[in-house]
């Protein structure tokens, strides 16, 4: 318990993993937590101060299930091992924390989602803005960026979803913060630029940080410092893998911030589900790094347009050529070498990752020549990068057996005839009954004692045993090693030196099997660069493989990236609603350019107006990944963000109400789209009074429209707003989803046509819906009155509907007021200028 006390003191915020023989015991609070998140079984041991010590266990060789659980839960867990050996330790056996498993830093195969990046992200901030460094321990990524303010930091933060955040413990974080998964505060003085600058310098033993470009970049110097320290200290060992910093920096990329993810379910949705999304329908990669790999790009499309053209280039060839179907083949026996890498570099790899190295390096040669024979000089270059790895190959072929075990300690990893000492030492063990019975041969005939025998006991290991008869023969070079009743047992130095030999040949070929096990671990890490770049090429000739794979299955078409301003799209269709749909999807077309870049969408509910914004800003999100696109055809000039105004719902975390998220998305919206922004506006207004949600969808628009003049995308049950594209230059013009009205029912024809909708069909909807019969006849009269007062309205106001725009439900009719009737009365031609003052005061009194 002193020992306990002793760790724990040392990591008094963390569950503690003591071991203790065969198990892993938590004491005190740390029992009583580990007992409620793992369901075990919560017992005491001995006491303290009169009361019974608190106690929890899991199996040491169970461990990792429990661990996974934990960490999935957010906790963190230090690992307290005995570093001595019980066999020949006095007293008490030495017990040292060698690790800390937290959400951010887990490197084990058991604790990780083998397609999804786990991520340990620090946060510094300053004047200027924040600065944010993150990590991937499992695939040997370390990378940097800065951005200038609290909106941008939620995007970076919502591409990335860190599983840990590392924050300076101050206040003043944005709200957001306090949201996240994994947030755990860290001294201030943790996240210090200079500190950091030369803890960065020390690590990667460099005496400036031009060549990773920070040397201007304070800020991501120092949350580059506290996540390297942090790591250091939870996993206590060098991290010979992270070998350099990237910066990221967010002008080679479209934005698109939190909500515009969220509203496009990417790779999730708010239900949690993730087969249902465009990852989901996208990703047929074969192997885990190649997931990752894709899931990373979905999140971050490139403007590049070389770097686009290039992957595009290499899809068609791989179509072209038939080249996929042969390396998705090859690549099903290609297991996570990222990863595995990197556990090689932390010395914490497997018997079967060292095998699984081993085929993966096999099969590089004939993945060479296929990719020589492809006209595609990005294919070409992966090529290239997958390297030269002969002599690993053959290392690893002729030293790890074909099937190891799973655990090295158990021995039985190292092929025979690899090793000559741990060859004799395996044969020592094996054949110990055959020497034994050649040599009670031997000694019988040398003797002259017919009855002498061999034998072995635990206590006093081997011996010659002779009758007391016949004990006068006993050679002189026999050693009396026990006597019994009716017989003496002797030693002799050859079996002596053979006892030393079996009796040691176990342990000392486990040893020996140890020592070789680090030798190749260090054969490999002298390696391990051109390695990575071997494994990050698989990586991406896997995504590409599946891009070929999911174009020619889903009949997707190449897109065509142009510098001039455009967004043509023929025959668009969703992929996620496709994929999901029993019935054929109804495809439609998109025109935009710099004469028409808004189209306001009208038509009924569930008619697709939300389906077809959501398709084009998925064609041209999949178009800037490298990927085919869901169309017969599409042209797409320069985007540089991707921003979305869809749904509804509030957020009472920051206590906002769904009129409150919706103006605040679209106030982020109006103060960033640009002429190059791809905008979807879906039923702005909606969540307050009639006029008021009117007047701001129209304003709205027209800002759009004039002021960001992005391509825009806005659906709106407000007739009203679809004589914006009558107004000469506004670049607007309407489209609409018909339905169709098939006795009692109504058929939705998911068919975009140009105009606007005559109807909106909410009643309709509303009885598809299963309201009861008797609620849609009274909704059918009270329709009726609200569109005869309106029109009545209109007829004594002399004032005609805007356009001959169509009525709608409730939205228009006026309400009779007394201000109304006396303004109708006024003549201001008649008016004195005292009389036209008193008569406004009149109309301000009867408001």
């Amino acid at each position: 318990m002193k020992q306990f006390f002793a760790a724990k003191a040392e990591h008094p915020d963390v569950l503690l993993f003591f071991r203790m023989g065969d198990f892993y015991e938590l004491f005190y609070d740390d029992a009583r937590k580990a007992a409620r998140l793992l369901d075990i079984t919560l017992t005491q041991r001995g006491s303290s101060g009169g009361a019974p010590i608190p106690m929890a266990g899991v199996p040491h060789h169970a461990a990792e299930g429990y661990l996974a659980r934990l960490v999935a839960l957010g906790e963190s867990v230090a690992i307290c091992e005995q570093i001595g050996d019980p066999a020949q330790a006095k007293g008490l056996v030495e017990r040292k924390v060698v690790r800390i498993v937290t959400p951010g830093t887990v490197t084990d195969e058991a604790l990780l989602d083998e397609r999804r990046d786990t991520l340990l992200l620090a946060l510094s901030r300053g004047k200027s803005g924040y600065g944010l460094a993150w990590a991937d321990l499992a695939g040997g990524r370390f990378l940097v960026n800065e951005v200038g303010n609290d909106d941008q930091l939620e995007a970076e933060l919502a591409r990335l979803d860190p599983a840990e955040l590392l924050v300076p413990d101050e206040d003043g974080w944005p709200a957001f913060l306090g949201e996240r998964r994994g947030l755990r505060r860290r001294a201030p003085w943790l996240f210090d630029a200079d500190s950091g600058r030369r803890q960065l310098l020390r690590f990667f033993g460099l005496h400036d940080l031009t060549g990773f470009g920070m040397e201007d970049r304070p800020q991501a110097t120092a949350a580059a410092g506290a996540l390297l320290g942090y790591v250091e200290e939870t996993q206590k060992q060098r991290l010979p893998h992270l070998t350099s910093i990237a910066v990221e920096t967010s002008d080679g990329a479209i934005a698109m911030n939190a909500a515009t993810r969220r509203h496009l379910e990417l790779d999730s949705r708010v239900d949690g589900d993730q087969r249902h999304t465009l990852l989901g329908v996208l990703d047929s990669s074969v192997t885990p790094m190649g997931g990752r790999l894709l899931r990373r790009w979905l999140h971050r499309p490139l403007r590049d347009r070389g770097v686009l053209d290039q992957r595009l280039h290499a899809v068609d060839t791989l179509i072209t050529r038939g080249a996929d179907a042969d390396i998705r083949e090859r690549f099903r026996a290609l297991g996570d070498l990222e990863r595995i890498l990197s556990r090689i570099a932390l010395r914490s790899a497997r018997p079967r990752d060292l095998s699984t190295l081993r085929d993966g390096l096999g099969m590089l040669p004939a993945l060479r020549a296929l990719l020589a024979t492809l006209d595609s000089p990005r294919l070409q270059a992966l090529a290239d990068s997958l390297g030269e790895h002969d002599a690993e190959a053959h290392l690893l072929a002729s030293a790890v057996v074909e099937q190891p075990p799973v655990l090295a300690r158990d021995g039985g990893v190292f092929a025979e005839g690899h090793d000559a000492e741990l060859d004799e030492l395996r044969a020592l063990s094996a054949n110990a009954d055959g020497f034994l019975v050649d040599l009670e041969a031997r000694e019988r005939e040398a003797s002259g004692i017919p009855t002498l025998k061999l034998g072995y006991n635990r206590v006093h290991g081997y011996y010659i045993e002779i009758s007391k008869a016949q004990a006068g023969k006993a050679p002189v070079h026999y050693t009396r090693r026990q006597t019994l009743t009716n017989a003496e047992r002797y030693i002799t130095e050859e079996l002596k030196a053979f006892e030393d030999k079996v009796l040691s040949a176990r342990e000392r070929a486990l040893a020996r099997e140890r020592l070789l096990y680090e030798q190749l671990l260090d054969a490999l890490n002298a390696r391990l660069e051109p390695l990575r770049r071997c494994a990050a090429a698989l990586a991406e000739v896997d995504v590409l493989a599946c891009f070929a794979e999911r174009a020619q299955a889903l009949d997707w078409s190449r897109p065509e990236l142009e510098s001039a301003p455009c967004l043509k799209i023929e025959r668009g269709r969703h992929p996620v609603v496709e994929a999901v749909r029993d019935e054929p999807f109804e495809p439609n077309d998109l025109m935009l350019d710099p004469d028409r870049r808004m189209l306001v969408i009208t038509g009924p509910n569930m008619g697709g107006k939300s389906t077809y914004m959501r398709q084009n800003a998925l064609i041209v999100l999949l178009a800037h990944i490298g990927s085919f696109v869901p169309a017969a055809h599409a042209v797409i000039g320069p985007v540089d963000r991707i921003l979305t105004r869809i749904g509804a719902g509030d957020d009472l975390a920051r206590g906002q109400s769904t009129f409150m998220v919706e103006m605040s998305e679209t106030s982020y919206i109006l103060h960033h789209a640009t002429a190059q922004s791809l905008v979807l506006m879906d039923e702005i207004g909606r969540g307050t009074s009639t006029y008021d949600g009117l007047a701001l969808a129209d304003a709205v628009a027209r800002h759009l429209a004039t002021v960001n003049r992005s391509y825009v995308l806005f659906a709106t049950h407000y007739f009203e707003l679809t004589t914006l594209a009558g107004e000469p230059g506004s670049g607007i013009a309407n489209v609409h989803l018909d339905a169709v009205e098939h006795g009692d029912g109504l058929v939705f024809m998911h068919a975009v046509r140009e105009g606007a909708a005559n109807r909106s069909f909410g009643l309709q909807v509303a009885a598809l819906a299963g309201l009861p019969r008797a609620t849609l006849q009274q909704a059918r009269r009270r329709l009726a009155e609200l569109e005869q007062r309106s029109g009545e309205s209109q007829s004594a106001a002399m004032s005609p509907p805007a356009l001959d725009a169509p009525r709608q439900f409730g939205l228009f009719a006026a309400t009779p007021s007394a201000a109304l009737d006396a303004l109708a009365a006024l003549d201001p031609d008649e008016l004195t200028p005292k009389q036209a003052l008193e008569a406004l005061y009149r109309l301000k009194s009867l408001g």
